[in-house]
């Protein structure tokens, strides 16, 4: 018995992937930033929202792991491409 094989959705359409990733860190961001935003103000106390505390640490921790990994990445490229874009204006 032979299994069916689907296309992959994500694998289709790279850029609709990226999309999605880039908007759900930059809603990660928003959410950061408005938990601090809103802690510095007063508005509640950090201990009385424990759940909301710990998600925002959450976050914190997974958006520090990706720019750590993007950092090492970025490391990673050849020096050779990065001067050909400079080269020309990119």
């Amino acid at each position: 018995m032979s299994a069916v094989h689907l296309p992959h959705p994500m694998r289709n359409h790279p850029s609709f992937a990226r999309s999605v990733v880039d908007t759900f860190w930059a809603l990660a961001l928003g959410v950061i930033a408005a938990y601090a935003f809103f802690a510095a103000l007063g508005a509640f106390s950090p201990g009385d929202v424990l759940g909301v505390t710990i998600a925002v640490g959450i976050l914190v921790a997974l958006l520090l792991v990706r720019a750590w990994s993007m950092r090492r990445v970025a490391a990673e490229r050849d020096p050779r491409l990065v001067h050909a874009r400079e080269r020309r204006g990119f």
